[in-house]
């Protein structure tokens, strides 16, 4: 029979999961909500069903990931508002596809400023409630980089900037492909506010770019200017890394 201490090992164990699984749930459920509520408006019912597709993938995939590597007591507050920014990037993807139109177009661009103000917020949370953690971190990162990566299919899909645009999305995913043919490239980073301030200046051109109002050709030297931005920092990170790599 189990010790007592066994037992309430194995509850403290449980009870982030259980957080983590009623905040996905709920995110998930206002997700498919807001969806169905912008396919009334656009007249488009295909809104709801996308959303519940991409919620249960995104959302099982959350899950698994905090099964594994979430070890605070609960989900936490900072993690539950880095989901809500989750969450808005999903609304978006379900976009994807949609037949284009100025109001749809408001609507992401309302969707995305909504997701980017709360970029950095979840942050000074987490640290403000000791809730700072590895997993909350790389949840944050992830979250910024399907956000650019869906914004970046946008403003193609929309006719704002040429294909190259995706390079903008692909990036961080090309970074971490590399990195297993060359394990240097995945050794940690010192922290630098330069990440941040690049992440920002790409979402921000590309939301620039999706609104209606500005028009090609203008479009496409806004997004590049993020796309530049991003590459240049990437390339320093990498730039650093070989050195030390050497050394």
């Amino acid at each position: 029979m189990p010790s007592q201490s066994a037992i309430d090992t194995r509850q403290r164990r449980r009870e982030p999961v259980r957080s983590a699984a009623a905040a996905i749930l709920l995110a998930a459920g206002a997700t498919v909500a807001s969806a169905a509520l912008a396919g009334r408006w656009l007249d488009d019912g295909t809104l709801a069903w996308r959303a519940a597709v991409v919620s249960i993938g995104g959302g099982g995939g959350l899950l698994w990931l905090a099964t594994r590597h979430l070890t605070a007591p609960t989900f936490g507050a900072a993690n539950t508002l880095t989901l809500t920014r989750a969450a808005l990037a999903l609304l978006l993807v379900t976009t994807l596809g949609v037949q284009a139109s100025p109001a749809l177009g408001w609507l992401l661009v309302g969707v995305a400023v909504a997701a980017a103000a709360l970029d950095g917020v979840d942050g000074a949370l987490a640290r403000g409630r000791g809730e700072a953690s590895e997993f909350g971190a790389r949840f944050d990162m992830e979250t910024d980089a399907l956000l650019i990566l869906v914004l970046a299919a946008l403003v193609w899909q929309y006719g704002k900037a040429g294909v190259w645009i995706l390079l903008a999305g692909l990036l961080r995913y090309l970074f971490v492909a590399a990195s297993y043919l060359w394990p240097w490239l995945g050794a940690a980073l010192p922290p630098r506010k330069r990440r941040q301030a690049a992440c920002v200046i790409q979402i921000v051109s590309l939301i620039g770019a999706l609104a209606p109002a500005v028009t090609p050709p203008w479009s496409a030297p806004l997004a590049f200017v993020g796309l530049a931005a991003l590459g240049v920092s990437f390339a320093v990170d990498v730039a650093w890394l070989a050195r030390h790599a050497r050394a």
